[in-house]
Formats: C-alpha cells, sequence, structure tokens
C-alpha cells in the first residue's frame, strides 16, 4: 500500500453524515471516508455532531441543520464557522477535500493546489459561470461528465462516479412483483410519470420519497390526487434498513427524472440490490445505467411501460455484480486516491499516475476522467 494520506473531508451540515433518512451528498462522503480509513490512511470529518464515521470526528453543530426542531436556523454562519475550523488546522493535511460546492472558494484561494472540490449539484445555475471563472485554480472533480456542460472551461480534473459499501444493501434474487420510487416529491423528479408508468404496465407502486416545504403545494395539488387506489403506496422518507427492503423487493425502480439530474445515487443502491432501473434519458442516466444488462435508458412514457416488463428477464445477479465492479465504494476511493496523489505528487510524476486513472467503461465512451 501506498503512504497514509492525513486527508480533511468537508461535508456539507444540511443532514447527518450519513443522512437518518433523506440525502445523497452527505451520504456519500460517509461512504468515501470509512472506505479510506479502510484503506489504511488518515481521515478526518468536518460535519455535524450527529455524524457516524470510522473517521476522526470534529464536531462543528450540535445537529445537522434540517433536521434540527430549532425554528430559525442560518446555514451560512454554521458553514462559515466550519470552514475556520478547516482553516485553523490546515497543516495538518495532506488534503483538503470539499463537498461544499465553492462556498470554500475565497477563504482558501492561497491554498487551492492542496484541495479538490467535488460537486454535487447541479450547475446550469445564474452566476455560476462567472464563480468558476474568477475561481479557476480550484482542481475541480464532477460526478457524471453530463453535469460539467454548463461549465465546459471549468477546472475539471477528473469524473469519479458515486459508490457504496459491498455490504450496504442485501441482494435480492428475486422481486415481489412491485415497482419503487424512491427521492423526493418534487416536479423535476416526476413522481406523476412514475405513477403514469406503473399504472400503464398494471404493477403497483410503492413511492418513498420527503416532502419539502418547497414542494407542499405541488404535492398537495398534483400528486395526492393520484395517490387514490390501492396501486399506490405513499410511503414518505424512509431510513437505509427500509430501502434495503423497498428495492430488494422491487422488481424495477422508476427514475423518470425530468431535469439534468447529476448523479442519482437512488439507481446504484437499486442495483446493489439486484433491481434493474428504468430511467429517463437525461443527466447522468446514460453514464449509470447499462443498456439491457442493468436496466433501460427511455424517452417516452410508452417505452417506460415496455421497458418495465423488459426489466423483470434481466439477470439480478448479473446487475449486482455490475454495481461490485463500477459502483463499490472501494472502486470510487481508489479513483480519489489517484487524484489525491497527483495532488501531493511533484509535477514529474503526473504523467505516470495520469496513466493510471480509470479509463472511459466500454458501453459509456463519453465518460471521461
Amino acid at each position: 500500500m501506498s503512504i497514509p494520506l492525513k486527508i480533511a473531508q468537508i461535508a456539507p451540515l444540511a443532514e447527518a453524515v450519513p443522512p437518518r433518512l433523506y440525502g445523497g451528498t452527505e451520504r456519500v462522503v460517509a461512504h468515501l471516508s470509512d472506505s479510506l480509513v479502510n484503506l489504511g490512511h488518515d481521515v478526518t470529518l468536518f460535519a455535524s455532531a450527529d455524524a457516524r464515521t470510522k473517521a476522526r470526528l470534529v464536531p462543528v453543530r450540535e445537529q445537522a441543520i434540517r433536521l434540527d426542531p430549532a425554528k430559525l436556523k442560518s446555514d451560512v454562519a454554521a458553514h462559515l464557522a466550519m470552514l475556520h475550523e478547516v482553516k485553523m488546522r490546515v497543516e495538518e493535511f495532506d488534503v483538503l477535500h470539499f463537498h461544499i460546492d465553492l462556498l470554500h472558494f475565497p477563504v482558501f484561494e492561497q491554498l487551492a493546489h492542496r484541495t479538490l472540490t467535488t460537486l454535487h449539484g447541479r450547475l446550469d445555475l445564474a452566476d455560476l459561470s462567472e464563480a468558476y471563472r474568477r475561481w479557476h485554480r480550484f482542481p475541480l472533480v464532477s460526478i457524471s461528465d453530463s453535469q460539467r456542460r454548463p461549465l465546459p472551461f471549468a477546472n475539471w480534473m477528473a469524473t469519479v462516479h458515486h459508490g457504496l459499501p459491498r455490504q450496504l444493501f442485501d441482494f435480492s434474487p428475486t422481486h415481489r412483483g412491485y415497482l419503487a420510487f424512491v427521492g423526493r416529491i418534487s416536479p423535476e423528479k416526476r413522481p406523476d410519470r412514475a405513477i403514469e408508468i406503473a399504472r400503464g404496465a398494471g404493477l403497483p407502486l410503492k413511492i418513498a420519497a420527503k416532502v419539502d416545504h418547497a414542494d407542499v403545494d405541488y404535492f398537495v395539488e398534483v400528486i395526492k390526487p393520484l395517490l387514490q387506489g390501492s396501486d399506490i403506496e405513499f410511503l414518505g422518507e424512509i431510513n437505509d434498513s427500509d430501502k434495503n427492503e423497498l428495492l430488494g423487493g422491487a422488481a424495477a425502480l422508476l427514475f423518470p427524472v425530468d431535469w439534468p439530474e447529476p448523479f442519482g445515487l437512488v439507481m446504484i443502491e437499486a442495483m446493489a440490490c439486484g433491481t434493474p432501473v428504468v430511467a429517463w434519458d437525461v443527466g447522468s442516466t446514460r453514464e449509470v445505467v447499462d443498456e439491457g444488462v442493468t436496466g433501460s435508458i427511455v424517452r417516452s412514457v410508452g417505452d417506460a411501460i415496455s421497458a418495465v416488463h423488459e426489466a423483470q428477464s434481466l439477470d439480478r445477479a448479473r446487475i449486482r455484480a455490475q454495481f461490485e465492479r463500477r459502483f463499490s465504494a472501494t472502486t470510487m476511493s481508489n479513483n480519489y486516491l489517484r487524484l489525491y496523489s497527483l495532488l501531493t505528487h511533484p509535477a514529474s510524476c503526473r504523467d505516470k499516475l495520469d496513466r493510471r486513472l480509470p479509463r472511459p467503461h466500454a458501453a459509456n465512451r463519453t465518460l471521461r476522467t
């Protein structure tokens, strides 16, 4: 094994690490931190005090923000306090790995060469372009190639797909005849489309999703009327144990999103159970789903209905094997370790290390690392 690195992982404070219920970025940070510890590295996690981690925890807030019962909270103040703590301890680390979008750029501008920033969200927002031009020295990681499209000029170092611990989800060799939708109740996630697909396919649908305050009207006015009937079951937010049970029993996961999804963690959670994915052809889905192996990419409700029936003939053991090969936490961690090496090694080592970076997946030729 290479010389252990001292790595700081700086997580968002919206959710616990990992989240108790819904949450993506903090879940990835949790898996990455634990996996790096398992690989022998010295990892320090900056997060809220309710984190569960194998890393050394530096708690910067008593509880993650979203589930904190306090009525008045300042996420800006909380993140600024965390950045101050990181800055005070910066000499303890070889690499500072940030997962908080671009909040740290003004504070760590003189240390950009020692940082890695993984961008977890959508990048087609107003004002982002000028910000990434202004702070162009920070090495960036995308979680899919499609995520980069709004900012092709940015200082991209690599694309690293998310990964999960192999033991987190149980392989289910059979299903129980229903479809699953897991995520948020929001217009861009299209639970209405999932309901239409399930009813068209003649299969019951289980919906496990949170309803953010901003989406309450959408839920009440658009989705709730569609929940009438015994064929649709709304479960609300669920924890990892319940998600394991839900995804493992599903004939397929429906992922009918209507926005440029940067990755879509639930797709690989389903694959870990051996459950195929029927995903809309937007965002990252072509990079995550292997057509005819782990699921199908569709562009219409009719195609999705056909794909649901075809998915039931896919080899669930092969889906699980593909998950283990492409989307394990160890694969993700090793890809990040190669990037950390590029940051910590002399420039003379760059060409040698560059050749060791992951190459494009055969079924997804657009993937660049």
